[in-house]
Parts: structure tokens; C-alpha cells; sequence
């Protein structure tokens, strides 16, 4: 019985066997997560024996040096976790590498072929950890060798392009060798627990779904605050930006789930067809009303726990305008959240790590208490995704004892961590076995890419025609204070936790 068996009483079910190429092996992304993801569901019993993993990279290298890698790599990324030689050891029977340039002529790719050899009938996953320009030729040499078999999946991590008309192009490429149900556009918040379990919190339970709209909802704030700066990715993130790199994907997809409409089941499309009407009806934020409702700032040298670090320009190397800190408020014309502004912020080098969703009620009509009792708060939903991910409803209550009445603001906590095991699959384990078992649910489909990058590109050229000033915040700090002026100019504040 394995540590989740344990602990929650579930079964992990093995899935069928397959073969998966992992392109960009030997990046940062592969060996920090896809790879370690493989291994501790390898470890769970969920990969079958006959499971080829083959890495694919530029980097020259034979197979033990990269079995070696993912080891030393795995050990440096997850030091807390004991695993002994042979547990290795079985685990790298299933690993394979090949020294290819995905753009080069077919030769390089015959290694590649000869790997894939008498796996034709089994499930073939391609999974592109590579800058997104490469999707297209990768997909074009791939069916030009015909390794696209039947069951053949292709996973295209985010971003998908830079705007609406390169994530065209992205699509029409790829497009043209795999057919729609075989791409799957990774987003890796969609595959964590609680972001799962939004819709059963939403849906299962007859307290919430009734007071889920306008009547009773204040506002909406999604934060994701990162302590890490932009580092060995300050060039990429130079062409990048906050908006581009986590409100496009991450935090649009979040906002969907809040908002979209009950769906009449579970169903990979039938989720995904009430997410697209939630950015279809996302109000278009233009040169006249970016400078109320957007934020642009870019951390400069501070602390982060007490440590000196850098601004983002001295690790870049050069000056520049582009934002590592975003915020927007943001409007959704429809009947559910006519009138309810959802509060979206995300930046590095902030105060603290953290990815939530705060629901707040309105607050109630009338005070019963008198003011020497303390301050009423209002009731809060708070949806905790990272670090310690769980659920909490913040409520006021009588603090108990003599001597008059006392107001607490408390919360009732589900912790995942509490309730349930001390670990469970994390995002990266969950996405790439539901790609096995061609699990649609969780990834975006194209419609969905190309409607969040034409809002996003309204924003785009509204701050290009402006001008918008990217307004400077120290490192170790919640952003910029025109941030705080954002959410403070409706009457409300972000929420700091308790």
C-alpha cells in the first residue's frame, strides 16, 4: 500500500501504458517538475512497466549522464524526500535520452525514431517544454516522420504565443498534425487540488451556489505573489511581462471557474464551453479606463526574509519599462456579476508566496453590536491554492467569556494538509497522467487561448498608447502603492490574511 493509500483510503489506479517524449530534457522545467512528476507517480504505482520516458534535448549527452542528471537534479529539488538506490534504479530502466535539435534535418530525429520503435499501439505523448516559437516546426517534424499515431497526444506548455495573432499561428500549425482532442494546452493551476475542488465547493453544496452572485457577493480578489525575482529568466521575462506571463493563463483561469455558470455536468466541454462565455463577457479594458483599472509596476532593489536582493533591471542588466507587477480590476457584463468587481493581482519579489482567491460577501445591513463590542468584518471565503492549500470561512462570533460583548473574527479551516495527507499528486502529477487518460477537463482548449489573449491585448495596446508608467515597488513589499489605490478607490482594501 503506498504513502496516499494510507492516508486517504483512495486508490491510485494504474494507467494504461505509454510512451512519453519529453522535449527540452535537460531544462530547467523538466528537471525541476515533469521529470520528478513521472518518478512519484512511477513510485505510487500509477506507470505501467512498459512505459518508455525518453528525454530529447540539444544538450550532448549519452544515457547515463542523463539518468544521472535527472537524479542529481531531483535530489536538489526535493531534498526533504529519502528514496533509496533501487528505487532509482528501477526507476531509470524507463528512462531514454536522445541528442536532437528539434528544428534540425532527419537525421537527428532516426534516434528518436528507433526509440519509439514497437510502441505504435500504445498510447505516445509529446510533451513540449520548449519557448513557444518551436511548437509549429516540432509538430511539422513529427508528422512528416509520422510518429503522430493514433493515440498520439501533444501537451503545449503556456505561453502559447504572445498575442492573439502568434497564438494563431501557433494553433494552425499544430493544428495541421494533431487534430483538436489530442492538444492539450497545459495549465498547471488547473491541476491543483483546490483549484479542483472549486466547482464541488461551488456546486455540491446548496449554502454556496445560491448566494453566488451579485446580490451577495461584494467582490472578487484573485492574488498570485511570488518572492522570487525573474533571475536566470530576466531575458525571457523581458519579452514577457506579469500580464502576459500569469493574468493571460493562470489568473484569467482562475477567474473563470469563480464566475462561469453552473454546468449541466462534468464533462471536458461542457466545463470549457461556460469558461469561454465568461471571457466573452469580460469587459474590455481600453486607453480611457486603463489608468483607473490597471496597475503596471517592476520591483526595484529591498529584502526578501531579511536577504538583499537585486531590482529587476540589475538582474536584466539593462533599464527597462517591463512590468513585473500587474493589477487590474476587472468587470464581467453579465446578469450573474453585473456590478461585482473582480480585483486580479500577481507580481514578483513580494512580501510573501501565495496563490488565493478571496470571495467577499457584502457586508450586513445593519449593526446589531455596539461599537465598543469591535469592528464588524465582512464574512470572507478565502480559497488558499499555495503554499498550504485549503479552505477557509472567515466569520464574526461572540468571544466567549464574562464581561460583555467581544467580537472575534475567526475562521472555520479546512487544511488539506490536516484533513486529508501529509502529500498528494501536485499539479504537474495530476495534468500529466489526465493526459493519459485523455482527460480534457483541465487543460484550455483553443477558443479559450485565443479569447483571453484578445482581451488581454486590448490592455496591451491600451497601456502602448498611453504610455502607462510602470511604477517602481521594493523588492520584499506588496507592490506598489498605486496598487493599493486600485481597490481603495471602490471603498475596499486586498486582503493580507488575518
Amino acid at each position: 500500500m503506498n504513502t496516499n493509500e494510507k492516508n486517504t483510503g483512495s486508490k491510485l489506479v494504474p494507467v494504461d501504458p505509454f510512451d512519453i517524449v519529453v522535449f527540452g530534457a535537460t531544462g530547467d522545467l523538466a528537471l525541476r517538475k515533469l521529470l520528478p512528476a513521472l518518478f512519484h507517480r512511477w513510485r505510487d504505482g500509477q506507470i505501467p512497466a512498459e512505459c518508455k520516458i525518453i528525454g530529447a534535448s540539444r544538450t550532448m549527452m549519452g544515457r547515463d549522464a542523463f539518468i544521472a542528471n535527472v537524479e542529481k537534479h531531483y535530489h536538489t529539488y526535493y531534498p526533504e524526500e529519502k528514496n533509496g538506490a533501487d528505487d532509482w534504479n528501477a526507476f531509470a530502466k524507463h528512462l531514454h535520452y536522445c541528442t536532437l535539435d528539434v528544428s534540425s534535418k532527419d537525421a537527428d530525429w532516426h534516434e528518436l525514431e528507433t526509440l519509439l520503435v514497437g510502441g505504435e499501439d500504445k498510447i505516445r505523448l509529446f510533451y513540449l517544454a520548449l519557448p513557444p516559437e518551436l511548437f509549429g516546426p516540432v509538430s511539422v517534424n513529427i508528422g512528416a516522420r509520422k510518429l503522430n499515431t493514433l493515440l498520439a497526444r501533444i501537451v503545449l506548455e503556456k505561453p502559447i504565443g504572445h498575442d492573439l495573432a502568434s497564438a494563431r499561428d501557433i494553433n494552425n500549425a499544430v493544428g495541421k498534425i494533431f487534430p483538436e482532442h489530442a492538444i492539450f494546452r497545459i495549465d498547471h493551476y488547473l491541476g491543483k487540488e483546490t483549484v479542483q475542488n472549486l466547482l464541488i465547493l461551488r456546486f455540491s453544496n446548496s449554502l454556496f451556489e445560491p448566494i453566488w452572485n451579485a446580490n451577495v457577493v461584494d467582490h472578487v480578489q484573485i492574488t498570485v505573489a511570488e518572492t522570487v525575482g525573474a533571475g536566470q529568466r530576466a531575458s525571457y521575462y523581458n519579452t514577457s511581462g506579469a500580464l502576459r506571463d500569469m493574468v493571460q493563463n493562470h489568473m484569467l483561469q482562475l477567474l473563470c471557474l469563480v464566475a462561469m455558470e453552473p454546468p449541466s455536468d462534468f464533462g471536458s466541454d461542457t466545463i470549457r464551453d461556460e469558461k469561454i462565455k465568461v471571457l466573452r463577457a469580460l469587459r474590455t479594458i481600453t486607453s480611457a479606463t486603463a489608468t483607473t483599472n490597471t496597475v503596471r509596476g517592476q520591483y526595484r532593489d529591498g529584502a526578501i526574509n531579511g536577504k538583499a536582493v537585486s531590482g529587476y533591471a540589475q538582474e536584466l542588466g539593462q533599464p527597462t519599462d517591463i512590468e513585473t507587477y500587474a493589477a487590474l480590476k476587472v468587470g464581467i457584463d453579465n446578469w450573474r456579476w453585473s456590478g461585482v468587481p473582480f480585483y486580479l493581482r500577481t507580481g514578483k519579489r513580494m512580501a510573501g508566496r501565495r496563490s488565493e482567491i478571496v470571495i467577499q460577501f457584502k457586508r450586513v445591513a445593519h449593526a446589531l453590536t455596539p461599537p465598543e463590542a469591535g469592528h464588524l468584518h465582512p464574512t470572507r471565503l478565502v480559497i488558499r491554492l499555495q503554499p498550504d492549500e485549503g479552505v477557509k470561512l472567515l466569520l464574526m462570533t461572540k468571544d466567549p467569556g464574562p464581561g460583555g460583548m467581544r467580537l472575534r473574527y475567526v475562521p472555520l479551516n479546512l487544511s488539506y494538509a490536516d484533513t486529508f495527507c501529509a502529500r498528494y499528486p501536485d499539479a504537474y502529477e495530476r495534468v500529466l497522467m489526465a493526459v493519459v487518460r485523455n482527460d480534457l477537463g483541465l487543460f484550455m482548449r483553443r477558443d479559450e487561448v485565443e479569447a483571453a489573449w484578445q482581451w488581454i491585448d486590448s490592455i496591451l495596446a491600451a497601456w502602448k498608447s498611453d504610455e502607462a508608467r510602470c511604477h517602481s515597488y521594493a523588492a520584499g513589499t506588496d507592490g506598489p502603492t498605486q496598487g493599493a489605490m486600485l481597490i481603495d478607490r471602490g471603498g475596499r482594501e486586498w486582503f493580507d490574511g488575518l
